[in-house]
């Protein structure tokens, strides 16, 4: 089922989120409400708080960045074949010089602005089955994952951003909270007097 993604201005994008435990109710038709939501709305990750669920789960899956040309043959391989979910993640370290990408939000509909992230990442978190992992990622699939991360950490990529372009920006985030702005996937508008979906 899909599900409306929270938009900017919602409470529960600036919460922490809460870890999860294996018996957690309903949480495989979660996960699979979530991907169908995100491949929905044409994401590349999806984190619970984007969908008003305060726990620590997000999924990525970057396929669609193997079809762009700005990427090596081998790189685009590797981005086709990576879909993963990630419970009670933990990012442990970040190393490399950070490079500046131009980030989106499926919370926060047509805005798009560089943001500077580390290469590589080491990541402790568990799986749907909650089989404990660690591994390295690194370039494209690190950065998904810092974003999505940051989601369950209550940071949006906007903060991320300079202080001039927060303010450049204030005033189309306050009109993306109202509903004032065009998506063709549904959402839940926090600050709209007449809810849509």
């Amino acid at each position: 089922m899909i599900l409306p993604i929270v938009a900017y201005g919602d409470s529960v994008l600036k919460k922490r989120a809460s870890e999860i435990s294996k018996g957690t109710p309903k949480l495989d038709e979660t996960i699979s409400n979530m991907y169908e939501t995100m491949y929905g709305a044409f994401g590349v990750g999806l984190a619970a708080p984007q969908v008003g669920l305060s726990i620590r789960l997000f999924l990525v899956d970057t396929s669609p960045f193997a079809d762009d040309e700005e990427f090596s043959i081998e790189d685009r391989k590797i981005l086709k074949g990576f879909r993963r979910t990630f419970i009670n993640a933990k990012i442990i370290e970040e190393s490399g010089e950070e490079w500046s990408f131009n980030e989106g939000c499926l919370s926060i509909p047509n805005v798009r602005e560089e943001v500077l992230r580390k290469p590589v990442i080491v990541v402790e978190y568990q799986d749907e089955n909650f089989e404990n992992h660690k591994e390295t990622f690194v370039g494209l699939i690190a950065r998904v994952i810092q974003h999505e991360y940051d989601h369950i950490e209550g940071i949006l990529f906007t903060d991320k951003v300079s202080s001039l372009k927060k303010r450049l920006l204030k005033g189309k985030l306050i009109n993306i909270s109202k509903g004032k702005t065009s998506v063709d996937y549904r959402m839940r508008f926090p600050n709209m007097s007449k809810k849509r979906s």
